[in-house]
């Protein structure tokens, strides 16, 4: 097997081309180009080298990581027996992902050093890197790569199409009106163009090539309107500071723990609105919780937002091997299961009874809802609709009987209640209905149908306080007319 030296042709300028690379480009060894749509190509053909590009692959397969395997592969092919030069542009180690191919494989490789494409564009946006800079990969770009408080620089942007996608995924977090600049032929002598655009422009550009970038300033501190989860760290940290809020610096975990609960049910509430901007709302309100709980810990020592971030990342991957590990599973109900299974297992949990004491303490409605699915689980379950139905009948005579034998208030009454109350859940069970969502909807209903019934009297000089329930009824069925929900 001979040796591949790697070589890197610089930003794009003849000029930039280092003597170790024109060593090699002179060798006499083979030569093998990723693209040759770059500048330096030039000096090949104005010497009659003669050279070998694998820009056609770009145009026979689907994607950019199929061609990235099909150079690696080739390359190897043509160094069994004799050494050869391969060219990239750039720096060999900047952005080069068949270079990282290459190296992963174990085998002799020689790295001819060049000017990456990072230094001329740096200069041509005059912004030092010291301060806050990533560079991420336009053909595999995400809103996960994104971090607002620090500069992108974005490579691999070859197409409009590449160009198109970026647009996106930036207009979505920084919005259409942040700058940005649009960076043609970085380095290259009489050819580099920049321009400070906003995103919503980029699409607009015709002139993308395998040599255009793009360069995403960080957002403006003074005049910030977006942040991210570190911005919400560093708030909740300064807030619990000596120099923050005096009311925030007092609380500790029991002190806010109802607010979970508050703000979880917003949330669901605002699902139920279809309240999309409330949805948006409520979220942060809840996430905020989670931020708080985890700044507490960290000044007492006990555990970080890092803490709680790995544990969940494990306990997901954990929890669903066929997706990390391929485990093959036949449907959803099977995915519930393995859940449950592998949850237990981690708990040391292994008799039934534990497994419901295991569940949450949960607003009540939704607690005896999980009793009862785990129930069913093992087989304790009617076999169908008039099980729950008959149920509920029984438990509703035995309330009767319970008020006819016993004074209001009286536990044997609360227990019947209670009773009928879990006889109801199970019949909701069976429908496929969650009973706290249906009672809050049933809860907003009544706020809705007074609403519609103050409205009603409005402008009549009187009160809903003033009438009598007859009075009342009549409006009650009127707002029922209307399908007041």
């Amino acid at each position: 097997m001979g040796k591949i030296y790697v070589i890197g042709l610089g930003p794009g300028s003849i000029d930039s081309l280092t003597l170790g690379a024109l060593e090699r480009i002179n060798s006499g060894d083979k030569n093998f180009l990723r693209t040759e749509k770059h500048p330096t190509v030039q000096y090949f053909r104005e010497k009659n080298i003669p050279y070998k590009s694998y820009d056609y692959l770009y145009e026979s397969e689907e994607d950019f990581n199929q061609v990235y395997t099909k150079i690696v592969e080739d390359l190897i092919k043509e160094a069994e027996n004799c050494d050869i030069n391969y060219y990239v542009p750039g720096n060999p180690l900047v952005a080069e992902k068949t270079v990282e191919l290459l190296m992963e494989r174990g085998l002799e490789l020689e790295i001819i050093s060049g000017m990456s494409f990072i230094e001329p564009v740096i200069e041509l946006v005059r912004r030092d890197p010291i301060n806050g800079l990533k560079l991420v990969d336009g053909t595999d770009f995400s809103s996960l790569v994104v971090d607002i408080n620090y500069d992108l620089l974005i490579t691999q942007v070859y197409n409009e199409r590449i160009l198109s996608e970026v647009k996106i995924v930036l207009s979505e977090i920084y919005g259409d009106e942040h700058e940005v600049y649009l960076i043609h032929s970085a380095g290259v002598k009489d050819e580099e163009e920049i321009h400070l655009i906003p995103i919503y422009e980029l699409d607009r550009d015709n002139k993308t090539t395998a040599l255009t970038s793009i360069y995403v300033p960080k957002v403006d501190k003074i005049s910030k309107k977006v942040f991210d989860f570190s911005d919400l760290l560093g708030i909740m940290k300064l807030l619990r500071s000596e120099d923050g809020c005096p009311w925030d610096r007092e609380q500790d975990h029991k002190s806010i723990r109802q607010s979970v609960i508050e703000e979880a049910y917003e949330v669901v509430d605002a699902i139920d609105k279809g309240d999309i901007d409330g949805l948006i709302e409520e979220l942060g309100d809840l996430l905020l919780q989670v931020i708080f709980h985890s700044q507490i810990a960290e000044e007492e020592g006990d555990f970080n937002i890092y803490d709680v971030m790995s544990t969940l990342g494990n306990k997901l991957v954990y929890r669903h091997p066929h997706v990390f590990s391929k485990k093959d599973v036949e449907n959803a109900d099977e995915v519930v299961y393995n859940w449950n299974m592998l949850k237990y297992s981690k708990r040391n949990i292994t008799k039934f009874t534990d497994k419901l004491k295991d569940i949450p303490k949960l607003p009540a409605l939704m607690t005896s809802y999980k009793i009862q699915e785990k129930a069913a689980e093992i087989g304790f379950d009617w076999e169908d609709i008039n099980g729950p139905l008959n149920k509920i009948k029984e438990e509703y005579k035995e309330v009767v009987e319970a008020m006819e034998k016993y004074e209001p208030s009286h536990e044997k009454i609360e227990d019947e209640i209670g009773d009928l109350l879990f006889a109801i859940v199970n019949l909701s069970r069976f429908l496929n209905i969650n009973p706290e969502v249906a009672l809050n909807r049933t809860i907003n209903k009544f706020i809705n149908r007074f609403e519609f019934m103050e409205k009603a009297i409005e402008g009549s000089g009187k009160n809903l306080e003033d009438m009598t329930l007859e009075e009342m009824d009549k409006l009650w069925d009127k707002s029922k007319l209307h399908k007041i929900r």
